[in-house]
């Protein structure tokens, strides 16, 4: 079929080499507008741009796809599907209604669950057993569309945000050429979605990161795998930030605030949480490099009795 694909970072990427390697014709690939990275503030090409110029496809990068110009312009592609993987702007009804077919969106979640941003770190985070990959065709509202196929990915219990991330790509490329053949072979099935299930999910931010020890020690060792690689959670050490990347936990209670360390053994640093304690395995230090507890506590002494935490000044940053 003839694709237009719509899709800007890495998890995208999976979707456009699948859909190419099962012989569909991609026409033309829109992702976001380069950007400036690092210190010398190059323009960085988005992993979708650089992916479609390896094929030889052609890339558009529209400010904005609302645009009369930019409708205009996919117009003139004539495509039967529009694949939107992760794209980052909302299609406009003159978009959605353009394809022989529909437009067809691969999201990270098992719909109507986890609707918008972030599904795959929410899941973890929330301490899902199972989450997934859902196809819908799209409609003008956000992931409210028809579901076409779905995929099931059970969450292993060491399972972060960066691993689920790259097995919910793998799937959602597999399940994307999947419901092309569907809907090319008219055998597609579209299913409304039950909008009373739904549970919608909003931005990760940097701030979610700082850990609130009074939560219990499972819902922080949720949010640690959630959030790693990106923001980490954290808590503060001598004003210093200590990133703390893996961690255990048991239910043992000590009559101390939460954030005080409780036990420090050659290998783990026992912490009191508002339930049970949460055992630090993995930390990085402010300044230094990330290292197991039982690296980091050979150059530095960690004692009971320590409390980790924000003060008002951070917490507000």
């Amino acid at each position: 079929m003839r694709i237009i694909f719509m899709g800007t970072p890495d998890f995208s990427v999976g979707t456009l080499n699948a859909l190419i390697e099962a012989g569909h014709e991609i026409v033309l690939a829109v992702t976001q507008p380069d950007k400036p990275k690092g210190r010398g503030k190059a323009m960085q090409y988005t992993p979708v741009k650089e992916a479609a110029l390896e094929h030889g496809i052609e890339v558009y990068q529209p400010k904005r796809v609302r645009e009369k110009e930019c409708v205009e312009y996919l117009r003139t592609f004539h495509p039967d599907v529009i694949v939107v993987v992760a794209f980052g702007q909302i299609l406009p009804k003159e978009i959605l209604d353009m394809p022989k077919y529909c437009c067809v969106n691969v999201h990270a979640s098992l719909l109507p669950k986890y609707r918008g941003a972030a599904p795959i770190q929410w899941a973890v985070i929330n301490g899902e057993k199972v989450t997934g990959v859902t196809t819908m065709r799209m409609d003008e509202g956000l992931d409210t569309g028809d579901m076409i196929m779905k995929t099931e990915v059970p969450l292993r219990e060491d399972e972060t945000g960066g691993t689920l991330f790259e097995r919910l790509a793998s799937e959602g490329a597999k399940l994307c050429v999947k419901t092309m053949e569907a809907i090319e072979q008219g055998t597609a099935v579209y299913t409304p979605q039950d909008h009373a299930q739904a549970t919608h999910t909003t931005m990760i931010k940097k701030q979610l990161g700082i850990i609130d020890w009074s939560m219990g020690a499972r819902q922080i060792e949720c949010l640690i795998r959630g959030l790693n690689p990106w923001p980490s959670a954290y808590t503060m050490l001598e004003g210093r930030t200590l990133k703390i990347w893996k961690a255990k936990t048991n239910e043992e209670n000590k009559q101390v605030l939460p954030g005080t360390v409780t036990e420090v053994t050659k290998k783990e640093i026992y912490v009191q949480t508002g339930n049970g304690q949460l055992i630090l395995e993995e930390i990085q230090l402010e300044g230094k490099k990330r290292m197991t507890a039982e690296a980091f506590l050979r150059g530095k002494a960690i004692l009971e009795g320590t409390v980790f935490g924000m003060d008002k000044k951070e917490k507000d940053v």
